[in-house]
């Protein structure tokens, strides 16, 4: 499949562009920014066809939208979760019940979602999860009692959509069952903020003792969550890959300014690296276009997260070296006494940390590449 952007999906983008040109000044708070896009229509394009969400979308009107998004400053979505993960997973394995109850809220921007996936100890390796799910006497619901952290906007969320094992005796990745959860059981659920090297709470630790979940929000057949799971993860780096460039090339824009400000352009290894950084991204963005089209093979989602994480950190390490000893400095009127924002460059220093980890390491990105493209001997389990 040939991916472009032809003149109909063009005047799409400029649409996308004129309303959020004349909205995303005003978003304020990120949760009635939510309801916004949904009562515009700008919530799960392309979901029409299965008669839900709002506007008929191509995929590449979906890409155009994300982009422009991108480039916009509009908020970070909250809805995201809902939208790019839980949605395509019920539209593939979630009942007519569940899909009526639940996409049009997504929809329209009024429920919130956040994953409840990694454990302590099964993070990348998420067939190691603890969390347990026991069936009730009434046979109406299951208790879930265990730990998940890393839990993104799960201070925010309405639901979490949770993996937890439902066989005593399973191991590995038999005997898991994907639960969607309501977050609003208080004494059941617990959330509790992380703080991160940057200062900010992004992430949680969610403590379930007994929550309740119920037996039609189960979603696929009790025992095939890791089905359910992995086809969850094939989705989470679809289109908002595209995205995420857009905000990278911004990114580095910023960096190659700075390196010329202050004078690091002139050397020309900084120069190198610059070229080097630009160059990658642009064959990042051809190769996710190719993997939309089609031609990415079962390997892509690795591929791209091993690629964008590595260049993602050498760009935080350029940021910081390009501005030179003032990188490590605060504010002119800080004091010990008192905190201080992080400017652009520490904080994308610091954050960049991270992309080698979350959402699946480097090194886990690797043994699934090994194992199941170029069809390796498995990695023993310990």
């Amino acid at each position: 499949m040939e991916f472009g952007f032809g003149p109909e999906d063009e005047a799409f983008r400029a649409s996308a562009r004129e309303w959020l040109a004349a909205h995303a000044p005003h978003a304020i708070d990120r949760r009635a920014w939510e309801r916004t896009l949904g009562a515009a229509g700008w919530i799960g394009l392309g979901w029409s066809e299965a008669g839900y969400g709002n506007r008929t979308a191509t995929l590449t009107q979906q890409v155009a939208w994300a982009e422009e998004y991108a480039r916009s400053g509009a908020p970070p979505r909250s809805g995201h979760i809902g939208e790019n993960l839980l949605a395509p997973t019920l539209l593939a394995h979630g009942t007519a019940g569940q899909k009526a109850r639940f996409l049009p809220p997504v929809a329209a921007g009024t429920e919130l979602w956040c994953q409840g996936y990694s454990e302590p100890g099964a993070g990348s390796d998420l067939a190691g999860v603890r969390t347990k799910a026991e069936p009730d006497d009434d046979g109406r619901t299951y208790r879930i009692t265990g730990q998940k952290i890393w839990t993104s906007l799960a201070h925010e969320a309405d639901w979490c959509f949770v993996l937890a094992r439902t066989d005593p005796g399973s191991t590995r990745h038999r005997g898991l069952t994907f639960f969607l959860v309501p977050m609003d059981q208080p004494g059941r659920i617990e959330v509790r903020p992380i703080r991160q090297m940057t200062g900010t709470s992004d992430f949680n630790e969610v403590f379930f003792d007994g929550a309740h979940a119920r037996v039609e929000h189960v979603v696929g057949a009790v025992g095939d969550g890791w089905r359910v799971a992995m086809s969850l993860l094939g989705f989470e780096r679809g289109v908002s890959t595209l995205a995420q460039q857009i905000g990278f090339a911004e990114e580095l824009g910023r960096v190659i300014r700075t390196a010329v400000e202050t004078g690091a352009a002139d050397d020309p290894v900084v120069r190198d690296r610059l070229v080097r950084l630009w160059a990658e991204l642009r064959a990042m963005r051809w190769n996710a276009l190719r993997t939309l089209g089609g031609s990415g093979g079962p390997g892509a989602p690795s591929v791209a997260k091993l690629l964008w994480a590595g260049w993602h950190q050498r760009l935080g390490e350029l940021a910081v070296e390009v501005r030179g000893a003032a990188a490590g400095a605060g504010p002119a009127d800080w004091s010990p006494s008192a905190p201080y924002e992080l400017d652009e460059a520490q904080q994308l220093f610091l954050f960049s940390r991270a992309d080698t980890i979350y959402g699946g390491s480097d090194q886990i990105q690797r043994t699934i590449i090994a194992e199941r493209v170029l069809g390796l001997p498995r990695q023993p389990k310990g």
